[in-house]
């Protein structure tokens, strides 16, 4: 395989066990990739890097074989990138970010644009500080989608949508791999990496800890292989059931019955 994202010996240490360490990853061309991890695991790190935002302290991160951070102006002209969280001028308009982001990117197809806009159901003339986090979410889509790319990088991409939404993103990421796109797509949500993704790479603690067919993978399996065996064994109790490993509460003491004002 000839990658397109690659990442080799990657590490970006932020002190504490915080940031990702010594990752290796590669997405083929026309490869979907979950890229799954808890909150904090490093997922949103990984797609900084990539896009030149941060330098790693060791190893390289490269799209089509060039430098993220040496390269990062054209890097950042070519691929779709989704951010956790879109960060924009509130004053803003939709209809003047999605321009800004096509300026930007030296590319602009309105005919595609206009679709995206369409199908995800969005009004981008309000302002920006006062859509809901649903509607940033798809002017977030659209921008990365807008230009067609042949690489897109989507972190946690159907935060805050609704079910019909989620649904016809799982349905665009579907055509985008058909067209021969690459796609590293960031996620804790079982039900959009098996309905997108060809394989999933999990991160715990900034590690890459397995891999699995997207396929293949079960709740339970996912949650162990996100979490842990020993998060699975922690249930909720009713007040006064025994809980495993935990010793159970001493009896409330019981008042004693007061002896004041005698009998009758």
């Amino acid at each position: 395989m000839n990658p397109v994202i690659e990442l080799r010996g990657v590490t970006k240490d932020y002190g504490a066990g915080r940031g990702v360490f010594g990752l290796s990853l590669a997405v083929g061309r026309g490869e979907v990739v979950g890229f799954l991890g808890a909150n904090g695991a490093g997922k949103s790190v990984t797609m900084r890097l990539l896009m030149g935002f941060i330098r790693a302290d060791e190893g390289r991160a490269s799209i089509g074989g060039a430098d993220c951070f040496a390269d990062r102006a054209a890097i950042q002209r070519r691929v779709g990138y989704l951010p956790g969280e879109l960060a924009c001028p509130a004053d803003m308009t939709g209809v003047a970010f999605l321009d800004f982001m096509a300026a930007m990117r030296g590319a602009s197809d309105a005919r595609r644009r206009a679709e995206l806009t369409a199908f995800f159901e969005l009004d981008p003339r309000a302002r920006i500080r006062s859509m809901s986090k649903g509607t940033k979410q798809k002017l977030g889509i659209v921008a990365a989608f807008m230009g067609a790319p042949d690489v897109l990088l989507l972190d946690e991409p159907t935060s805050g949508l609704d079910l019909l939404m989620q649904r016809r993103f799982v349905e665009l990421v579907r055509a985008e791999r058909d067209r021969g796109a690459t796609v590293l797509l960031s996620s804790h949500v079982l039900g959009e990496v098996e309905g997108t993704c060809d394989r999933a790479v999990f991160i715990r603690a900034g590690r890459l800890s397995s891999e699995a067919r997207a396929a293949d993978l079960t709740l339970d399996a996912t949650l162990e292989r996100l979490y842990g065996a020993d998060a699975l064994d922690r249930h909720w109790a009713a007040p006064g059931a025994a809980v495993p490993g935990v010793a159970p509460a001493p009896p409330a003491p019981v008042p004693a019955a007061s002896s004041k004002g005698g009998s009758r």
